[in-house]
């Protein structure tokens, strides 16, 4: 049985351990309501700009733009949005595992974050590249990721590129998600999400001279196929940006949720050990007066 004084040294470390995890609590919190806000801010116009393509890609051929085009052949290029940081529960490993079993035979890996980049080194996976994206998360960044993509997929090396991401749902829940970036496919375009905030397909209209006219009232010029040259690239590099939007709230969500917890659990161990410690020390008052007594009647 451990000794008073070796109970007392414990509880001195619970208490240290409980102040620093209550700090990172309360830095969590802070970085949390700034990316989440910044998450949720941009969803609006990522829904919006997708119902554009959406209605886009219905107006044009198969096939008038590159990143539209489907490839036979299973490699891929997977990109794993992961954190920078520990201590934030199970979130890069839910990640890690289902990319582990989704991913096809052959893949090539671009990391955001030290976590995904030194877990898949250690699984001796094919990493072809790494980013570092800081927090909070810019535009300017995240189009520099893109274009590199974008520029593999070009070269025709890879049948799709594949996004693994965290998404954010609320404070409490994070789920991981793994989503095509490209080729941009119209099922997925068209398809509810919710870290985007996706609306259903709309139908395309028509003016009264034939061009083509969004669900907003929109007339493209000088044609679609122009359009699309400039939509295109700008919803994929917004897509990513919104990914790594969502994986960065969801980051700052479960490491504020397990921070506090460790606090929470370290304030019962220290009532535990502080009650053990009282134990202790009262037995230990009880064998002194049993010795004092005993002694004083051997002197009768």
């Amino acid at each position: 049985m451990a000794s008073a004084r070796d109970i007392r040294r414990r509880i001195k470390s619970v208490k240290n351990t409980a102040q620093i995890t209550k700090a990172m609590q309360l830095v969590a919190a802070s970085k949390m309501k700034k990316a989440q806000d910044q998450a949720l801010a941009s969803r609006p116009y990522a829904k919006l700009l997708n119902e554009v393509l959406v209605n886009l890609r219905d107006q044009v051929e198969e096939g008038s733009h590159p990143l539209l085009v489907e490839r036979e052949g299973e490699r891929e290029l997977f990109v794993v949005i992961s954190t920078d940081k520990g201590l934030c529960g199970g979130l890069n490993t839910n990640l890690l595992r289902q990319v582990t079993r989704e991913m096809a035979p052959g893949s090539r890996f671009v990391t955001i974050g030290r976590k995904g980049r030194m877990a898949l080194t250690k699984m001796q996976r094919d990493l072809f590249a790494d980013f570092h994206v800081k927090d909070p998360v810019s535009f300017a960044e995240t189009k520099q990721i893109g274009r590199f993509v974008m520029e593999q997929f070009l070269t025709g090396d890879y049948s799709r590129v594949r996004v693994a991401f965290t998404n954010f749902v609320n404070t409490m829940s994070q789920v991981s998600m793994i989503e095509t970036l490209l080729p941009v496919r119209h099922l997925d375009l068209g398809k509810k999400k919710d870290f985007i905030g996706m609306g259903e397909k709309a139908e395309a209209a028509a003016d009264s001279h034939g061009a083509a006219v969004g669900p907003a009232g929109y007339l493209f010029e000088p044609d679609v196929s122009a359009v699309l040259d400039v939509v295109v690239p700008q919803y994929v590099n917004y897509l990513l940006y919104q990914m790594l939007l969502e994986s960065r709230a969801s980051e700052h969500s479960a490491r504020m949720v397990a921070m506090k917890s460790a606090t929470d659990n370290a304030k019962e161990l220290i009532k535990d050990l502080t009650l053990a410690y009282n134990k202790q020390r009262q037995a230990s008052i009880t064998s002194e007066l049993l010795e004092i007594t005993t002694a004083m009647k051997a002197l009768e």
